[in-house]
């Protein structure tokens, strides 16, 4: 069931959006060549401590996987798409790229967003996966506005990435948030213009651009969670919470 958020609601999914810009900004700050993962979750925890919030992926299941997703992020590393595991042995070099996606719940609501962060020194053409990645969500966040259509974001979405020469994963979309971490309406990355639900002032979604320097095609690894692209080309991911207003969209987790 899509739902409208109501003032009181939206004062609460700001505080979590904050709390998950919050971790994004505290990741940020010690990601360096030599740093293994689950040292980036143990930030995160203590970021999700300091503000009395609850990590939103931790303990979360889904079909497919055998286990429940054990950390506070998801940590995808180079050819990683998304939820990779945090591990004290996968160890950052230079020249990676490492996704960061995480959720925050606050008073009940949830918060959720995606950053791809380079390592030291990156290659030109990572450089460019980056930049292509970051633009489609903003490119799509302008065309969250109320009277506009869910096709109407994932059309401008497909059309800059495939542009640029980029792949783009098709298996996975953004999705309404708010009491729940998942919720109507999905919301992916490519469309048609006109086509889909029409956006409203007091939606709330995630839309989050899945992109790929190769082809377009993922698989998931044996534990049931990380998804990789098959052809080992490198990913990237970003990913904002917003909240349609009668003015366009306002970004409820502002991690830059």
């Amino acid at each position: 069931m899509i739902t409208l958020k109501k003032p009181a609601e939206v004062v609460k999914m700001r505080k979590s959006g904050q709390v998950v810009a919050d971790i994004h900004k505290a990741i940020r700050d010690v990601i360096k060549p030599g740093v293994d993962t689950l040292t980036l979750d143990e930030v995160a925890e203590s970021v999700l401590a300091r503000e009395s919030a609850k990590a939103s992926f931790k303990g979360y299941r889904t079909f497919g996987a055998r286990t429940p997703f054990p950390s506070a992020i998801c940590v995808s590393v180079n050819e990683e798409v998304v939820h990779g595991m945090p591990s004290r042995n996968r160890v950052l070099s230079e020249g990676d790229i490492v996704s960061i996606d995480v959720g925050a719940q606050v008073d009940g609501y949830h918060g959720d967003a995606a950053c791809t962060y380079p390592v030291g020194r990156i290659s030109p053409e990572r450089e460019k996966l980056l930049c292509v990645t970051r633009k489609a969500l903003y490119i799509g966040i302008e065309k969250a506005a109320s009277g506009n259509t869910i096709g109407d974001i994932g059309y401008v979405i497909e059309q800059w990435v495939l542009g640029e020469g980029c792949g783009l994963v098709r298996d996975y979309a953004g999705h309404g948030i708010g009491r729940k971490l998942h919720e109507p309406p999905q919301v992916p990355n490519h469309g048609q213009p006109g086509c889909g639900l029409t956006i409203r002032p007091g939606l709330t979604f995630c839309i989050e651009p899945m992109v790929m320097s190769g082809q377009e095609a993922v698989e998931s690894r044996d534990n049931g969670w990380t998804v990789v692209t098959c052809d080992g080309s490198d990913a990237a991911h970003f990913e904002h919470t917003i909240l349609i207003t009668e003015d366009g969209a306002e970004i409820l987790t502002p991690w830059e």
